[in-house]
């Protein structure tokens, strides 16, 4: 499971949510469910689950009717009653069970979206967060998605509590733990609100088993139909943007998939077949191969599992296909139908500075018109188009000028009434530099355990249009060519990280060193360390006429030594 940092936007706690009835002294297991459970309808889910989930008549299934979850939440508790509980079930009924409960006992798209990074495995700042308390309580161990990855009743919550005393020894000291902030000041007179308490009132409030998001998505889950051809639009950190098209047919009740993708860095295509799924008609889990075996670890040739977030009207799509032993490499993918009509999906190269004068810009899609007109391009204000030769119904070039007075920002490429949304960074200056991911983790490996890799990109950034750096308006224009260097991040007065933890190349890919103590180092200790990574631009000056610089931390760690049960669906 990636480990993702906390942001916390808010400390306030509204202690008035916490409930203070006579239930909070019982047991979760002897609360009433005041929640209307889920009919479970499924003939082999009820088969293998209502021996032990006792159904009722009004077709619930104990526990199982109160809660909705991803696809990878379903399947992890399949894990733990296998493990636990001794299921026994085949790959095939796991995965018919996973898909059913998926669907119809799920999450609504409006619901999951906020947390597919969970799912894309992203290592990223959390932002959901609602408070510190629910930060120590909830997300001190895991990512703050996890619980947000399902929907439950009250009861469900707090058995999901004891569940966690139960089986993590450190759970109850966390969830019995005083509140922090308003709530660790109540009334002197009353028993203090617990971590656990103010978790529960929050999560049933805004967690809880129904919502209206539900409610509208349950009667429109249907059958998705995809099959089709998709343009596609990617970035691969380090490695720079992709177009092409997949190609998707229906297998059953499943998917194959056909795909194309082309490099705007090098021009370099290559070709995958995969397949895939579709939970709840919006969530595609799949893999796909290029059939040649990579040559670094950042290689994209072989096996990458898919993980997209389809628009309810089935039109679009977005998310992440990744791989490495932390699924530390992923391209960011987005895909739109192909019905006919023009299809857009990026511009090269990005970075227009204002001024500029007939610029060729190329522009990729698909189906463009081969009597496309600079009458039909729209690039924003301040950003003419002299004329536009069609080289290919995927491509075409657009000679342009930008005005002096032209306003900065992310401009919309349209085509008549297709419009590629912020697509054409226009800027006045180069303002800053920033290195990305501006804080990362790599892990030790290469003896007995797999390593951890991290690829690091220099991006140019515009101040925007009121000038200051760090504020809303500023946006990114492009990649850097930069070198790259380690520097010391000092902890101890004998560090000497820098030395130990691993080699950064000309491009920014960073490889950790091997694992296990080395006697080289003071007190024989691991390779793991702090530095920064700094990238130097080797043609940006700033205001003084020195080199762009930026830096990032890393920390290059110990291996994942214990893996919790969280796994991908199968396919």
């Amino acid at each position: 499971m990636p480990l993702l940092a906390s942001t916390i936007f808010s400390a306030s706690i509204v202690v008035a949510q916490v409930n203070t009835d006579n239930e909070l002294d019982l047991d979760p297991a002897d609360w009433s469910e005041k929640d209307a459970g889920i009919p479970v309808t499924d003939p082999l889910t009820l088969e293998k689950c209502g021996s032990c989930h006792a159904p009722d008549e009004k077709g619930n299934l104990s526990r199982i009717s109160w809660i909705r979850a991803t696809p990878e939440g379903w399947s992890q508790a399949i894990k733990r009653m296998i493990k636990l509980n001794g299921l026994s079930i085949t790959p095939e009924e796991a995965r018919s069970v996973v898909k059913y409960l998926g669907t119809w006992h799920g999450l609504a798209p409006e619901e999951a979206k906020p947390v597919m990074y969970f799912a894309e495995r992203r290592i990223l700042d959390e932002t959901i967060i609602p408070n510190e308390t629910i930060h120590q309580g909830c997300a001190s161990c895991h990512a703050f998605a996890q619980p947000m990855s399902s929907r439950r009743s009250h009861r469900e919550w707090g058995l999901l509590q004891n569940m966690h005393k139960a089986l993590y020894s450190q759970a109850e000291v966390q969830i019995d733990h005083a509140a922090e902030g308003e709530a660790a000041s109540a009334d002197s007179s009353k028993k203090p609100a617990t971590r656990g308490q103010v978790a529960l009132a929050w999560l049933t409030k805004e967690a809880g088993l129904h919502s209206k998001a539900w409610a509208d998505w349950r009667p429109r889950i249907r059958t998705p139909k995809l099959a089709g051809k998709w343009l596609i639009s990617g970035k691969l950190r380090g490695q720079g943007r992709f177009v092409g098209e997949m190609t998707i047919a229906p297998a059953g009740d499943d998917f194959t998939t056909t795909t194309t993708l082309r490099s705007l860095e090098t021009g370099k295509t290559m070709t995958r077949s995969g397949k895939g799924l579709v939970y709840s008609g919006y969530s595609w889990r799949g893999t796909s191969a290029g059939g040649t075996q990579p040559a670094t670890p950042a290689d994209m040739t072989g096996t990458l599992r898919e993980t997209m977030w389809f628009a309810p009207d089935q039109s679009s799509a977005e998310g992440r296909w990744y791989w490495g032993e932390y699924h530390e490499f992923g391209l960011d993918v987005k895909m739109t139908r192909v019905t006919g009509g023009p299809v857009l999906a990026a511009v090269s190269p990005l970075g227009v500075k204002t001024g500029t004068k007939a610029m060729g810009l190329h522009i990729y899609g698909a189906s463009l018109p081969a009597d496309l007109s600079a009458a039909d391009l729209d690039f924003g204000g301040g950003v003419t188009v002299r004329k536009v030769a069609v080289l290919s119904p995927s491509e075409a070039v657009a000679t342009i000028d930008v005005s002096a007075e032209a306003i900065v920002g992310l401009h919309d490429v349209a085509l008549n009434g297709v419009v590629l949304p912020k697509a054409l960074p226009v800027y006045g200056s180069v303002d800053y530099m920033k290195v990305t991911p501006e804080t990362a983790l790599a892990h030790l490996g290469g003896i007995k355990y797999g390593k951890g890799y991290e690829q690091f990109e220099a991006t140019a950034w515009s101040a925007g249009p009121d000038g200051k750096t760090g504020t809303d308006d500023d946006f990114p224009i492009m990649t850097v060519d930069a070198d790259w260097a380690m520097k010391e991040f000092p902890t101890v007065t004998y560090d000497n990280d820098v030395k130990y933890v691993g080699q950064l190349d000309k491009v920014g890919f960073f490889t950790p060193n091997v694992e296990g103590p080395n006697p080289e180092r003071r007190f024989s200790r691991n390779n793991y360390g702090e530095v920064w990574i700094v990238a130097t631009a080797k043609t940006l000056k700033d205001k003084e006429g020195k080199p762009m610089s930026a830096q990032a931390y890393l920390v290059t760690t110990v291996p994942a030594y214990k893996r919790w049960d969280q796994p991908e669906v199968s396919q």
